[in-house]
């Protein structure tokens, strides 16, 4: 197996999980996305509540 000195493990440790925030952010945007297409393609188009 490869080892990794302290230093390499010290700065992969300290640094920001961007991968994750990536697939946070695009999950949230479908989100948004999938709100926004029913809010004014489903909702909106049928009209108050009578």
């Amino acid at each position: 197996m490869n080892q990794i000195d302290e230093e390499e493990r010290k700065r992969i440790i300290e640094s920001s999980p961007v991968g994750t925030f990536a697939l946070m952010a695009m999950v949230v945007g479908s989100m948004v996305i999938a709100w926004l297409f029913l809010y004014f393609g489903v909702f909106i188009p049928r009209g108050g509540i009578n």
